[in-house]
């Protein structure tokens, strides 16, 4: 799995992290979830999940390095003196040694493994739900805001016997020099079949999209093959099995990455190859929009809470939304987007990534005092936020322009959002993606806002980022018949 924590909600997750470094509290339990990103030597990203047990003191813990597939890897040793975290996995001849902030929600340190010295920044991410007679004081976590463990039932995953045919298949972009690996999900029969394929968002993702422990493309790959529709969905660049470079790749490439797909789907006898389909979820469905601008364009595309207006605007409706789940007062509120709007002009202004950066932190770090550890702590979060903020895809993301881009899309397009999406607003890009696709004389756009989902889809409450993993639900099965019904008809 390619996961990076998505561009998207790295920023969500960087507004609460920051607004918690500014008050003290005294340290809680370590028990819940941690999760953190390491920068090996090759510049690969890889994305850490450690499950904290703590009861009474009594630590244990497992890892998961979802970017390798790997899950549950025993952490023997997980011992706490003071402020300092210390853990031993000898599986994989790992050691992670850092000081834990006051307020419990970060923890700073180093990661040691094949002799690399790495820093890793770990931040809570859930708080483990435990047993009264565990505490002096129980506490009631909320199913809605707590994170769950990575045993956390989800009711919606596949289970076999499948009604269905499952092959792993390999393909290539050959203009990029990109082997890729995936999961191709066929209706019983002869055939031909129309398919779709997935296109995840941003970040490092896998075929199944996972996320937080949930595998959203899995859940809809299921619910559409056994619909009919034949589904590709497939490791993107640098993930899993596949080859590429996550660290430089824009939605530019993801799109030539889709179009090599459906290059694919058109070899196989089984399929439909007059009628193929892009699924494109944030990101993804930008890379679709570029995929349909090009040679051999698809039959249809549904674009997935997929930004239709500018980049800029669509982070600064991002921060604003974000920041209203904690105020409404208007003079806080045109603070924000002042001081969003400040970081995104360093970022445009700026083509060189060093001098960008430089002018980044110091925007980000609040002019007040803080104890030297939390003041190093937030030196790292700017620090990290001014890296994803110059990467090419968060670059290529602020130039993009929706708007032109879906004016000359003639296939049909459905666009779906969720009415408590905080990272791509529904009402604001549904009405410019319908906009758009109507003034370059496209004659079949559906749009519709589903009520209560949030960016992945899930029954919400907030929206907020911290409910993700928490809701047992992976992807609403009003959207999943939203989207069947639509590619169904336009399929026969």
């Amino acid at each position: 799995m390619r996961f990076t924590t998505p561009l998207l909600l790295f920023l969500q997750l960087a507004l609460v992290c920051s607004a918690s470094l500014l008050s003290a509290a005294p340290l809680p339990t370590l028990g819940g979830k941690w999760s953190g990103t390491l920068k090996i030597p090759s510049g690969k990203l890889l994305q850490l999940q450690i499950d904290i047990t703590d009861i009474n003191g009594k630590r244990t813990a497992s890892l998961d390095i979802p970017t390798q597939n790997a899950h549950d890897i025993a952490v023997e040793r997980v011992e706490v003196r003071g402020d300092s975290l210390h853990l031993q996995a000898s599986a994989i001849r790992a050691s992670f040694a850092g000081r834990i902030a006051p307020n419990g929600g970060l923890i700073t340190g180093k990661w040691r493994q094949n002799g690399a010295r790495l820093p890793l920044l770990l931040q809570r991410t859930s708080t483990a739900v435990v047993a009264a007679a565990a505490a002096a004081a129980p506490t009631t976590v909320s199913t809605k805001s707590a994170v769950g463990s990575k045993n956390a039932k989800r009711p919606q995953e596949p289970t076999a016997p499948f009604p269905y045919r499952e092959e792993e298949v390999r393909f290539a972009n050959k203009a990029a020099g990109i082997q890729f690996a995936g999961t191709l999900t066929v209706p019983q029969g002869a055939g031909p079949f129309p398919a779709v394929v997935l296109l995840s968002g941003s970040g490092a993702q896998n075929r199944d999209q996972a996320v937080f422990g949930h595998r959203p493309f899995w859940v809809i790959a299921d619910y559409l093959t056994r619909r009919g529709i034949a589904v590709l969905r497939f490791d993107d660049r640098g993930v899993g099995q596949s080859g590429g470079n996550s660290a430089t790749a824009t939605a530019a490439d993801y799109a030539t990455d889709a179009q090599a797909a459906l290059d694919f789907l058109r070899t196989r006898r089984e399929i439909n190859s007059k009628s193929l389909g892009l699924v494109g979820h944030s990101e993804g469905g930008t890379a679709a929009i570029a995929a349909a601008n090009k040679a051999q364009t698809p039959s249809f595309l549904v674009l997935l809470a997929t930004p239709g207006v500018l980049g800029p605007e669509v982070i600064v409706r991002q921060t604003l939304d974000i920041s209203r789940l904690k105020t409404h007062d208007a003079k806080i509120l045109a603070g924000v987007e002042q001081r969003q709007r400040a970081l995104l002009n360093i970022v445009q202004q700026i083509s060189d990534n060093k001098h960008a950066r430089a002018r980044l932190i110091p925007a980000m770090i609040p002019p007040i005092p803080l104890p030297p550890e939390q003041a190093a702590q937030m030196q790292k979060l700017a620090e990290d936020k001014a890296a994803m903020m110059t990467t090419p895809a968060y670059r290529f993301m602020l130039e993009d322009n929706p708007p032109k881009n879906l004016r000359t899309i003639k296939c049909p397009v459905l666009a779906l959002n969720g009415s408590k999406d905080l990272l791509v607003a529904a009402e604001l890009n549904l009405k410019s993606i319908e906009k758009a696709l109507k003034t370059g004389g496209n004659r079949d756009v559906t749009v519709r806002e589903l009520s209560g989902l949030n960016h992945l889809f899930q029954t919400a409450s907030t929206g907020a980022v911290t409910e993700y993993e928490g809701i047992a639900e992976t992807f609403s099965p009003t959207a999943l018949q939203a989207m069947g019904d639509w590619i169904v008809q336009r399929a026969k």
